[in-house]
């Protein structure tokens, strides 16, 4: 079973990082040149996270930068302090990914976790190698066609299903260079949201982490994390669907993530 502090960087980096699917079906959508969002998480009254996402699109290519350092609380537990790099191209239908990767600057282990993308597999690139991959460990086809964390967040912004049930449907592989899992959502309608970087009407969505492979023991989600939702509400801005709040309800409380900065436009800004 997961502890709380791994089991709330799960649910909110990854969904921070990795929210909703582009399919084979999306309508693109022309992306702003810059976009930087900043959040602020919390505990009851306790500060526990601050997460960051810059990315940039220009010339069919993309590249974007995220940071995850938890505080307070989750302090602890286990220290967090995560910075994540992804860059690839931008074709009309979707993004594709070439090569992603993080480190956790909190740990004293130096690793850094790679993925590159061959012939659309997620191949991992780890250095110095984990102990394990898992038990089981992803194999080739549990890592084809799956995205990394970022660029999946990503594509949500670029492009929206055009089928009849809109945004916040379906499921979405995603492969993080160990553990390979999949979100489920569920569009839960038009809900006002107030950020201090933003107001207005937003879609409600929840998300479920489903685990597949590349856990080991004691890490892997049980029934009862894997069936608590984290809500994410995302709003429209300059064309692109942005999240700006995140819930997730844990052991130790609800932990509330919400935007404090957003800005999307031009680059040179």
């Amino acid at each position: 079973m997961l502890t709380v502090s791994k089991q709330a960087c799960t649910a909110i980096a990854a969904l921070v990082m990795a929210s909703l699917p582009a399919t084979a079906q999306a309508q693109s959508v022309e992306p702003p040149e810059h976009l930087y969002v900043r959040y602020s998480g919390s505990v009851l009254i306790l500060k526990v996270a601050n997460i960051s996402l810059t990315a940039g699109f220009n010339d069919g290519v993309y590249s974007a930068a995220a940071t995850f350092e938890s505080g307070g609380l989750l302090r602890w537990f286990d220290d967090t302090n995560i910075e994540a790099t992804s860059n690839g191209y931008r074709q009309a239908d979707a993004l594709h990914p070439y090569r992603y990767e993080h480190i956790n600057h909190a740990s004293n282990k130096g690793r850094v976790v790679g993925i590159n993308f061959e012939d659309d597999v997620a191949m991992p690139d780890v250095q110095p190698p984990f102990g394990s991959m898992g038990e089981p460990p992803a194999s080739d086809e549990d890592r084809a066609g799956a995205l990394d964390p970022i660029s999946t967040l990503l594509s949500l912004m670029t492009s929206l299903p055009t089928d009849e049930n809109g945004v916040c449907e379906g499921r979405l592989p995603v492969f993080d260079g160990k553990a390979r899992y999949d979100l489920r959502f569920n569009n839960l309608g038009l809900d006002d949201v107030n950020t201090r970087a933003w107001s207005g009407e937003a879609i409600r969505c929840q998300a479920f982490i489903e685990p597949i492979s590349g856990y080991d023991p004691g890490d892997r989600p049980d029934e009862e994390e894997t069936n608590r939702p984290v809500t994410i509400w995302l709003a429209p801005v300059d064309g692109v669907h942005v999240p700006v709040r995140f819930r997730a309800q844990t052991r130790i409380g609800a932990i509330n993530i919400q935007a404090t900065q957003l800005y999307a436009g031009d680059a040179t800004q």
